[in-house]
């Protein structure tokens, strides 16, 4: 009788054991999964960080423009096949980036929303201070229903702040939580110079970066299709909506602000203005110049939105300084 109930209890605790092992090898198994692939995330980066440290910040002589003829203080030309430094001026020399943040905005928003249909409702909130702080505003409106790819649009062509903040809450609940993913991502880039207070771009000193660092960024964007697709885009006519029901079209102010010149052997793609009191005017573009593509950061030049527009005259000079 004792043999029996010995018997019993054993095939017990095999059965309670059993299911509990294969749950601690699932969770270790997780576990192992999730650090490699952190470890492999972080090698990538590791890899693209290595790539722009290791270049040298010497002009290359296919670029034959002065520096002291560029309007603006900072600059950079970078050829986008290889991440070859072209040209710099005080290329890591801190700088406010103004609605070039919006780039980084951008490519957070897409990364985490994947479904680029889904509608997102503008609340009173997200317009809160909008328009006390003189911001840009893509047409929107509070109680709107937008696609995310509308409000990507609105973030990159006219500059829309509602719409970057939408997008934020979004993906984030708030602007605030938003922020800490673009940091995270800047410093997984190797943006080591840079750190974001907002999503917008308002003036702040401690919302900074270099022009060497937004080259970074915009290169690594780039890679992203639907982001490719957005900034070399012209105009984009959004869905109709509750609030507009023919919908909004927005037109890009960097091509607005090329006026149809051109360059000599090439194309501007498309590009992303920015300009506040203390960050100046800048732009950041991509060109091809006969096969090759180029990435051009320029900020700080003097002017308004009124002056002429001395970042897109600087483009205009650099680009066609290229070596055909």
């Amino acid at each position: 009788m004792a043999r029996k109930v010995k018997k019993k209890k054993s095939g017990i605790r095999l059965f309670v054991t059993f299911p509990l092992i294969i749950v601690i090898a699932a969770f270790v198994y997780k576990s192992i999964i999730i650090s490699g692939n952190h470890q492999i995330f972080e090698k990538e980066y590791d890899d693209r960080t290595l790539s722009y440290s290791s270049l040298k910040i010497t002009p290359d002589p296919s670029v034959s423009i002065s520096l002291d003829k560029l309007n603006s203080p900072n600059a950079i030309l970078i050829r986008l096949k290889d991440h070859t430094i072209m040209m710099q001026k005080n290329s890591e020399e801190k700088i406010y980036p103004a609605s070039l943040t919006k780039m980084m905005t951008a490519i957070v928003a897409i990364e985490n929303l994947p479904d680029l249909q889904e509608e997102i409702k503008l609340t009173n909130s997200t317009f809160q201070g909008l328009y006390e702080a003189d911001a840009s505003i893509a047409g929107f409106q509070p109680g709107e229903q937008v696609r995310v790819i509308d409000l990507l649009y609105g973030v990159m062509l006219p500059s829309g702040a509602e719409c970057c903040i939408g997008l934020a809450h979004q993906v984030a609940g708030s602007e605030q939580n938003f922020v800490k993913i673009m940091n995270q991502k800047a410093a997984g880039l190797g943006m080591d110079n840079t750190h974001f207070e907002n999503a917008i771009g308002l003036h702040n000193e401690n919302h900074y970066t270099t022009v060497k660092d937004l080259a970074i960024l915009l290169s690594y964007a780039l890679q992203n299709d639907t982001f490719r697709e957005i900034f070399t885009s012209s105009r984009h006519s959004t869905q109709p909506t509750n609030k507009h029901p023919g919908g909004i079209t927005f037109y890009s102010t960097m091509f607005e602000d090329f006026n149809n010149q051109s360059i000599i052997g090439g194309e501007i793609l498309g590009g992303k203005t920015g300009y506040t009191d203390e960050a100046g005017l800048c732009l950041a573009s991509l060109a091809k110049v006969g096969k090759q593509e180029y990435v051009l950061i320029s900020t700080g030049a003097k002017g308004d939105h009124h002056s002429e527009q001395y970042n897109i005259t600087d483009a205009l000079a650099v680009y066609n300084s290229i070596r055909k």
